[in-house]
């Protein structure tokens, strides 16, 4: 597991267009909060150029950090079961809700 500033990662405060390649060359698995992934198609394409399986907390904005470990620890299994079985690359939103596909930019979202 690697977390920005963390051993082996980009420091804290690296722009995209440096850690991206890193973690898509890495075959990492990108969890991140991003309430406004889905009015962003620009940054949903630069996950998915970098080849990138991503899940991005949708809705964590403004959740405390107590509640997004309740979030992932209640929607982890269902992460694990599509990081696994879907090389990608593509980006998924984590609500409450549940866990969904995110459309590409202009791009219908494949069925989940």
């Amino acid at each position: 597991m690697r977390y920005a500033g963390g051993p082996g990662a980009p420091e804290e405060s690296a722009r995209d267009v440096k850690w991206l390649p890193i973690a898509g060359q890495e075959r990492w698995i990108v969890v991140k909060r991003d309430k406004k992934i889905r009015t962003r198609p620009g940054e949903r394409k630069a996950l998915i150029d970098a080849g990138l399986r991503t899940f991005c907390l949708t809705g964590a904005g403004n959740y405390t950090r107590w509640e997004i470990m309740r979030l992932l620890a209640v929607r982890w299994p269902r992460i694990e079961a599509i990081a696994t079985e879907n090389p990608g690359p593509y980006v998924y939103g984590v609500t409450w809700a549940g866990v969904r596909r995110l459309p590409l930019a202009g791009v219908n979202p494949p069925p989940n």
